[in-house]
């Protein structure tokens, strides 16, 4: 299996395991991929899910170039769109999703990161899309994402001279969230994960909605969102008994309902 899906509790750690070819991407682990998201977006009691790669030296290291060198232009063009379809699927599940970053990310695994809603990086994580030194672009969402998270001009610098950054320099742009050393990384992700299963789950689940549906409107339609979405939370009791909960000082145990 190329693609490996643990559970603790209601945290979902899906697994690129590929290690002895820094686990690349390729079409055989990209089915695999978007066969254990549909799993994790099937459980009802998923709250958080974690995206890593076996191994310590990468996370995903690109895409698998061998598998790629013989394609047609037909062929490769069905790679991208099948590969951004798995991608999108991932960015647009109902919960929060957290990138532990161990290692390489370039080209696709750089993409496969930026898919994500949080990314944190080990000390040793190095950052790249460098499609264009093999004569080809960013096909797995890199020309799209990173200039959301990063803006135009220094993604433009990324995607146009192969810049290699480390996790420093991702942290001080914007593209990780934390960097940490790698033998507590795993454990950082899964402190951030439990984190948000604490929390009422339908309001992040909507938080997640509206922000990301907010990115792709104007400002109003997004506040319009906003509210009418803070609206219905009222209808959900986790709203109130967690508000109920404050006014008497109390804990309350969220239950998704």
């Amino acid at each position: 299996m190329n693609i490996s899906l643990a559970w603790r509790d209601a945290i979902a750690l899906i697994t690129v395991n590929r290690p002895e070819q820094l686990n690349a991407l390729n079409a055989e682990t990209i089915k695999e991929l978007d066969a254990a998201i549909d799993t994790v977006s099937a459980n009802a009691d998923c709250r958080a899910v974690i995206v890593t790669g076996a191994g310590e030296k990468a996370f995903v290291a690109g895409a698998d170039i061998k598998a790629m060198e013989g394609m047609t232009a037909e062929e490769a063009r069905d790679f991208s769109k099948s590969t951004n379809d798995v991608f999108h699927k991932l960015q647009r599940l109902r919960v929060p999703v957290i990138a532990a970053v161990n290692g390489f990310a370039l080209g696709g695994g750089c993409e496969l990161a930026m898919s994500c809603d949080i990314r944190l990086a080990s000390e040793n994580a190095v950052f790249a899309l460098p499609e264009t030194s093999l004569g080809l672009m960013p096909g797995f969402g890199g020309t799209q994402r990173l200039a959301r998270i990063v803006g135009y001009a220094k993604a433009a610098e990324m995607v146009f001279t192969s810049q290699k950054i480390r996790a420093d320099k991702a942290l001080e742009i914007g593209l990780v969230n934390a960097v940490y050393p790698l033998e507590s990384l795993l454990d950082q992700a899964y402190q951030m994960a439990e984190a948000i299963a604490a929390q009422a789950p339908i309001a992040v689940q909507r938080a997640k909605r509206v922000m990301q549906q907010g990115l792709e409107s104007s400002l109003e339609e997004g506040l319009l969102l906003e509210a009418t979405e803070f609206g219905q939370l009222f209808h959900t009791k986790d709203a109130r008994g967690g508000l109920r909960a404050f006014i008497q000082k109390e804990k309350y145990q969220y239950e998704g309902k």
